[in-house]
């Protein structure tokens, strides 16, 4: 949150246009700290920074906890071990085919296809399951799912590890669906945990944070599998190496899950804003299935969904046949494949992050999207283009581009659709969210992949086809309303509570005077 003597937040007015004012907090209107029974609960006592309470019309004291920290620092951890199983697999498809190659069909196409199911199963399951996760997310918390996921998560590293043989591919599906099943409770938990634990101005960053551990997943998925498993046609080396890839990631995966298991809180004592308070008071009247219909109901809400998904379906689209891409243009050259990859998405992390700040700064919620959403369309063209040249240096620089601002408009898509849709759960539309990329994403995977095997040059087809389609979901964006709901609740909030304030100030002033003029007529009846 801001120190004291910082400038007072704007908010963007859906109606006029106009800009609303955050009124101010300073040292003394804190509330008391908290007790000494929550504090040894945590023990970590508070932060100093608090916001005012509006005691009158709740039993809800407004507090941060440093613990929050360590909450989002473990989501974060289980989130890239999840991502890196995502795309460890496929970044090696080449090596993969080959070792399980008297298990996969005969045909080289279905061959691919079967080895971009690996990925597409982390689409195809996410689907269905995050209506029911979603449910157990609002009624359940958020500890149950992230044990369930990490535990999940788990399970199907070590799956993997006994999958390892030429014959057992159906297993690497199946210990991958376990994964893949992992990740419905783990990928729209960000928005919901950083409303659950952090302040008003901490959100975004703390939703960036959440998202930051996906993508350095990611990162090290496109990263460490080439660096480890190189071995070009030694089907015995390969197996060797694999087993050090999967055997490492099982253990790394199972010491997290006892980290959570032992580590992770539910939720805090107290809310960590008045918007939580106010969202917690209505939560037990608000149904689920009600909730989706008001969601689905909210036309810049369902505007934002189909465009989040084009913009994210693209990004994994592009990471499940990077290989195939980069080998494409640049044969026998499997280490770039990994590092453009993991280029992509380390400039996404600086990106998620920059705009995390970028929104606790500004509140400007709808344009920075749109300019996001712009800068990944003209970066998609520039990484189509730079690819037909075969400079490798050039695809370096427009994949570190590209990664900047497609990858960096997940947690700004997150925020946006909180904001759109308070005081609906954040995990459901964050949910839904993910839903859509997933379907978009295989769509255009699938879509791709049948281009390049019909055309002569199908991969640029293929990459001029994402690009239209990122063209079409700038304009989407565009028309999207700015109806920031969680901005305008807060500042409702926080404006009640210091008209409240000032009545108490003035009854407090004035019954010195009362009492002595009661004293004054005591004394004249004597």
């Amino acid at each position: 949150m801001d120190e004291k003597g910082a400038s007072k937040p704007e908010l963007e007015d859906a109606e006029t246009g106009g800009r609303l004012m955050v009124p101010e907090t300073n040292a003394e209107d804190v509330v008391s700290p908290v007790s000494t029974e929550n504090a040894n609960h945590y023990g970590d006592g508070l932060d100093t920074h608090h916001l005012p309470l509006n005691q009158n019309s709740s039993n809800l004291e407004v507090h941060l906890y440093r613990k929050r920290w360590l909450i989002v620092l473990l989501f974060a951890a289980c989130s890239t071990s999840n991502a890196y199983q995502w795309i460890h697999l496929n970044i090696i498809g080449d090596k993969v085919v080959l070792y399980y190659n008297a298990s996969l069909p005969k045909s080289v196409y279905l061959q691919q296809v079967a080895l971009d199911w690996l990925s597409m199963v982390y689409m195809l399951a996410y689907i269905p399951l995050i209506f029911p996760l979603t449910w157990l997310l609002d009624k359940k918390g958020l500890r149950l799912v992230i044990i369930a996921g990490s535990l999940l998560n788990a399970l199907g590293a070590w799956l993997k590890c006994a999958a390892l043989h030429p014959d057992r591919f159906a297993l690497v599906v199946f210990a991958q669906t376990t994964c893949a099943i992992a990740q419905v409770f783990i990928l729209g938990i960000p928005a919901h945990l950083a409303a659950v634990w952090f302040g008003p101005n901490e959100v975004s960053t703390a939703t960036a944070f959440g998202v930051f551990g996906n993508q350095i997943g990611c990162a090290l998925g496109f990263l460490l599998p080439p660096e480890i498993v190189t071995s070009a046609q030694d089907v015995e080396a390969i197996e060797r190496e694999l087993k050090v890839m999967l055997y490492g990631g099982a253990v790394i995966t199972s010491v997290l899950f006892v980290l959570v298991l032992i580590f992770f809180q539910n939720r805090p004592p107290s809310p960590p804003s008045q918007a939580q308070i106010l969202a917690a008071s209505g939560s037990s009247d608000e149904a689920y299935c009600s909730s989706l219909r008001n969601l689905f109901a909210n036309a810049s809400f369902v505007l934002l969904l189909v465009t989040y998904g084009i913009n994210t379906g693209s990004y994994y689209a592009i990471g499940t046949l990077l290989n195939s891409l980069v080998l494409y243009y640049f044969p026998h050259d499997h280490v770039n494949a990994g590092r453009i990859g993991l280029t992509l998405v380390v400039a996404g992390v600086a990106g998620s992050i920059l705009s995390g700040i970028w929104l606790d700064r500004t509140k400007c919620y709808k344009l920075t999207t749109i300019v996001i959403y712009a800068m990944s369309c003209v970066g998609m063209l520039c990484f189509t283009l730079t690819l037909c040249l075969s400079k490798i240096w050039a695809v370096f620089l427009c994949s570190g581009i590209l990664g900047f601002f497609m990858t960096g408009y997940l947690p700004v898509g997150f925020e946006f659709a909180a904001e759109l849709t308070y005081p609906e759960p954040e995990g459901t539309s964050s949910g839904l969210l993910n839903a859509s990329a997933q379907i978009f994403g295989i769509i255009l995977t699938l879509g791709i992949r049948a281009v390049t095997e019909k055309l002569q040059n199908g991969m640029l087809a293929g990459n001029l086809a994402i690009t239209a389609v990122l063209l079409l979901g700038v304009v989407g964006t565009i028309l999207i309303r700015s109806d920031l709901r969680r901005q305008v609740a807060q500042l409702t909030r926080l404006n009640e509570a210091l008209i409240e304030e000032e009545v108490v100030s003035d009854v407090k002033t004035k019954s010195p005077a009362k009492v002595e003029r009661t004293d004054t007529n005591d004394a004249s009846d004597i």
